[in-house]
C-alpha cells in the first residue's frame, strides 16, 4: 500500500504530525557521521563514515555508547562523549542544510490548519544548533522535544508519547514522519502511523516495521491532507 492509500484510508483523523529532525528536516547525517567516524578511528576502531551511518541510524548517544566500547574492548576515557558533543556541535553550527522540501512540508501542514511538533533523538543543544544553522530557530520554537526529556528515546515510544501529550492528542490521531527505522519502530510502538521518508534507500526495510514509504518531503502536507478532517 502506498503513503497516499494508507492516508486515505485511515480510520482517525489527523489532529497532529510529530516530524523526526536529522534526515527528515536537516541534512546534519553525513556532518555527525564524518566526526563519529573520525574520532572513533582515533580511538581505534577504523570506521567510515558511511558505516558509522549504518551502525548508529536513529541511536541516540547513551545508546552508543556501550555498542563502541563492546568493539572497542574497552571503556570510553572520562568525558569522551562530552567531547564529542562539543566536536558534533561545532561541524553541524557550519555544515547543516536543509533537506530538500523539509521547511516547506512544516508550512504545508500549518496551511492545513495541523499542529506539528519535532521529536528528535538529539539533545536539545544540537537541535538548537542545527535549526539555527539553518535559519530555521524562530520557525521551530516551542516545538522541539528531545530523547533527554524522556525515560528512553526511540525505539521506545516515551518521546513520542510525550509529544503527542504535549498537543493533548490521542497518539491514533497523529502521523509520524520518520526517516529510520529506529524511528518507525517508535512510532509503532506508540500505537501512531508512520510515514516512511525514503529518497535514496530501498523501502522494504521501512515497511516491514510498519512504515508507508515516499519519496519526497514536498509531498508531506498533500499526504496529510488525504487524511479525513476532524469533524
Amino acid at each position: 500500500m502506498t503513503a497516499l492509500e494508507a492516508m486515505s484510508r485511515r480510520k482517525f483523523p489527523v489532529k497532529l504530525v510529530i516530524f523526526d529532525c536529522d534526515g527528515v528536516l536537516v541534512d546534519s547525517e553525513p556532518v555527525v557521521n564524518a566526526v563519529v567516524a573520525r574520532v572513533l578511528t582515533a580511538e581505534g576502531w577504523a570506521i567510515s563514515g558511511a558505516e558509522a551511518d549504518r551502525r548508529f541510524l536513529g541511536m541516540t548517544l547513551p545508546d552508543m555508547v556501550p555498542v563502541i566500547e563492546a568493539q572497542l574492548g574497552r571503556k570510553l576515557p572520562p568525558g569522551w562523549t562530552d567531547r564529542l558533543v562539543t566536536t558534533i556541535k561545532g561541524a553541524m553550527a557550519t555544515e547543516t542544510v536543509p533537506i530538500p522540501g523539509g521547511l516547506e512540508a512544516l508550512r504545508g501542514v500549518s496551511a492545513l490548519g495541523l499542529p506539528w511538533r519535532i521529536a528528535s533523538n538529539s539533545s536539545h543543544g544540537e537541535l538548537n544548533v542545527k535549526f539555527r544553522c539553518i535559519g530555521a530557530s524562530d520557525l521551530v520554537a516551542g516545538r522541539l522535544h528531545s530523547f533527554e526529556d524522556v525515560p528512553q528515546g526511540k525505539p521506545a515510544p516515551d518521546l513520542f508519547l510525550a509529544t503527542a501529550a504535549a498537543e493533548s492528542v490521542a497518539p491514533e490521531n497523529c502521523v509520524v514522519i520518520e526517516d529510520s527505522t529506529t524511528g518507525a519502530r517508535a512510532a509503532a510502538a506508540a500505537g501512531m502511523m508512520c510515514l516512511g521518508f525514503v529518497p535514496h534507500a530501498v523501502p522494504t526495510a521501512m515497511q516491514a516495521v510498519g512504515a508507508f514509504p515516499f519519496a519526497s518531503m514536498f509531498d508531506v502536507p498533500a499526504l496529510i491532507a488525504a487524511a479525513p478532517r476532524a469533524l
